[in-house]
């Protein structure tokens, strides 16, 4: 059993920022930080994929009764898709098949990239996290009981930025709301280009006003660390009820 932390806080409340490295789940980090700081509550406010990196808000505590709001948040990635392969799972992890088609014009990726923009239906990953019949998507497509996606779901698509374009290499900037699998949009993206879709890189850089620069490397965070207070944060329920964003007075636990 490992030994308990020296200053043993399960009481610990709050927020933590995580800079989230490759190749470990939400699951697993939030793990991590409830060993690191001697048992404290933790829940994560909208998981990222295991090869993605980036922000991942946690709740400490009493912090945990907010994680609904706090998911209600716009979030900010940066993408690296590749049109010439699609994936089982539309990232690295799964089985990749590549793709033979001609590279389409930019002028035509940036016509396919404005209609994913906006109020969309999505349909997400096979292996995703979204309840099918009352169980998660990828438990079913591990047992072979889920031969196609998910049904589509209504998402918002605020801005997607083309930040380069050298074939089969495309580089994004999204901003989107709640639910949206940016690794549903590389993919959708190659279906109406013809060619592939697949992610090969995803950073969250934001979570609502969470950005990369309060974000923390796992390995610094200790029993002694202070989280952020919840009473310092509004959520957009709030800012809706108060009128306009950053009007509200923050919500009490």
């Amino acid at each position: 059993m490992p030994r308990r932390p020296r200053n043993h806080r399960p009481d610990l409340s709050g927020l933590l920022i995580i800079d989230k490295p490759a190749g470990v789940s939400s699951f697993a980090v939030c793990r991590e930080v409830r060993r690191r700081t001697g048992g404290a509550k933790v829940g994560h406010a909208g998981a990222l994929d295991p090869f993605a990196t980036g922000v991942l808000v946690l709740a400490l505590g009493n912090a945990t009764r907010a994680v609904p709001r706090l998911m209600a948040m716009d979030k900010r990635y940066t993408a690296t898709a590749d049109l010439s392969r699609f994936s089982t799972t539309d990232d690295p992890e799964g089985e990749i098949t590549p793709v033979e088609a001609a590279p389409p014009p930019i002028a035509a990726v940036r016509a396919a990239l404005n209609d994913l923009t906006g109020a969309i239906m999505q349909r997400p990953p096979i292996y995703s996290a979204v309840h099918v019949d009352g169980r998660r998507a990828y438990r079913l497509a591990r047992a072979g009981e889920l031969a196609d996606r998910p049904p589509a779901r209504r998402v918002m698509v605020h801005t997607i930025e083309m930040v380069s374009y050298d074939w089969p290499a495309l580089a994004l900037d999204v901003r989107c709301g709640k639910g949206v699998y940016i690794r549903s949009l590389a993919r959708d993206l190659g279906e109406r280009l013809g060619v592939g879709g697949m992610l090969t890189a995803l950073r969250r850089t934001a979570v609502g006003p969470f950005t990369l620069d309060r974000a923390v490397a796992l390995e610094s965070v200790h029993e002694d660390v202070s989280p952020i207070p919840i009473d310092a944060v509004t959520t957009p329920d709030q800012s809706a009820r108060s009128g306009g964003a950053g009007a509200a007075a923050p919500y009490a636990l």
